[in-house]
């Protein structure tokens, strides 16, 4: 049964105009399913809409490292030096303008139980009223024995980093029904998602667990239900629907990413400075990031996913008009418009970074199959359908070949953390 809009636009908070005013989500194809629609004028610039998941976790191995993050909504706990300190193994790495860092430690609270942590007495709350109730461990949150240890163990034994997709999504689906009064609403809401074949299921399960998918994924169900088993979700935890449920999250969970650093770098941008004070703090910046690099490589951010009822029905475009982002260092979901969009127009995001949506046609084609199971036909696609079917590394080969510089298109950018 399908959720109502209003059950899909109750997650979208603080949105310029109005969410249910400027976009409406409508069924495009059998291929493409649903997508979203401008109803009225969006300007490049302008906020499309802000939402909230509907759950969301941070990565195992992310939360295992120290990356401290908010236990329900992902927001970064260290303060920016602490931050800058940990990623550059330098303790005594001191950042200027200090008073530029968001982080407020005097609002931080643990669960009294299990000792989680949570930015906010709020965050605190609503985790305890959607889900944490049924996933708590309380004394036994370092005990290996615990069944949900068990599981996380389990788990990071067979998905390592860069991680995609985390269980504790899932175990958070399910103690969100468990918890709930009204559990056929938070169905529907989770029915929402696109569901794949039986054979697209088991490529997204291979992609996330590797060549002996199978049994991993026959231990990682039965330490689930040992668990989590729920009656009213008993589907859930058969051979098949544990299929489709992790093919679910493995599919729809976007990304998040959030950063105290990034914070304090992107208030430092806004700084009015003298043009030499600039230079020599955008200078310390760099040099900043040169030494994380060095020390910590691609891995700079708190990191999780999240399920997003209404971001999950835009389609990808290699030409997006729309970007997703997490600016507010949290959970919650900012889409963005790139280019106006005019009413009627679908609004498209790219599921690729930019670095990838500079690569060939083939190439493109390649990740999008593997990892979301479709082929694109946007108009960069289509306009690019005569282009030789080999993918970027295959060009970059015969270029060397052919004698042409190595280094002839070094066109990296810095992270943005």
């Amino acid at each position: 049964m399908a959720a109502s809009m209003c059950d899909v636009f109750s997650f979208c908070v603080g949105v310029a105009g109005g969410a249910r005013g400027s976009v409406e989500v409508r069924f495009v194809s059998s291929a493409k399913g649903k997508g979203l629609f401008a109803t009225q004028l969006i300007r490049k610039g302008e906020t499309i809409f802000i939402e909230r998941p509907l759950v969301a976790s941070q990565f195992l191995w992310n939360a295992l490292y120290r990356y401290r993050a908010c236990d329900h909504c992902l927001r970064a706990l260290e303060k920016a030096e602490e931050n800058a300190q940990r990623l550059t193994g330098k303790p005594g790495q001191v950042l200027p303008h200090p008073e530029l860092c968001s982080v407020r430690k005097d609002l931080h609270q643990n669960c009294p139980h299990c000792q989680v942590t949570y930015c906010s007495a709020e965050c605190r709350l609503a985790a305890a009223e959607q889900y944490h109730r049924i996933l708590c461990p309380g004394p036994s949150q370092d005990d290996p024995r615990h069944p949900l240890n068990k599981l996380q163990e389990a788990w990071r034994s067979v998905h390592y980093p860069p991680e995609t997709a985390s269980i504790m999504l899932m175990a958070r689906m399910v103690a969100t029904v468990k918890q709930a009064k009204d559990k056929d609403h938070w169905v529907r809401l989770f029915s929402q998602f696109c569901s794949k074949t039986a054979n697209e299921e088991e490529e997204i399960v291979h992609k996330l667990l590797g060549d002996k998918f199978k049994g991993q994924l026959e231990l990682l169900r039965r330490l689930f239900t040992e668990a989590l088993y729920e009656e009213t979700l008993s589907q859930w935890f058969t051979p098949d629907g544990f299929r489709s449920l992790f093919a679910l999250v493995g599919t729809n969970g976007q990304g998040i990413g959030t950063s105290s650093l990034s914070q304090w770098v992107h208030a430092c941008d806004a700084l009015e400075l003298k043009p030499q004070d600039r230079e020599r703090l955008d200078t310390f910046i760099d040099q900043l990031y040169k030494d994380i690099e060095a020390a910590t490589g691609e891995f700079l951010n708190c990191e999780g996913s999240g399920l997003f009822v209404l971001q999950s029905c835009c389609n990808h475009s290699c030409v997006p008009n729309a970007e997703t982002s997490f600016p507010e260092n949290n959970f919650l979901l900012h889409v963005t418009a790139l280019e106006d969009i005019k009413p009627g127009e679908e609004i498209c995001i790219s599921y690729l970074d930019c670095c990838q949506r500079e690569r060939s046609r083939h190439s493109r084609h390649k990740i999008l199959r593997e990892n979301y199971l479709f082929i694109c036909s946007c108009p960069k696609c289509l306009a690019e359908a005569d282009d030789p079917n080999v993918t970027s590394e295959e060009e970059e080969e015969e270029d060397e070949e052919e004698g042409e510089p190595e280094d002839a298109e070094l066109g990296d950018e810095m992270t943005d953390v």
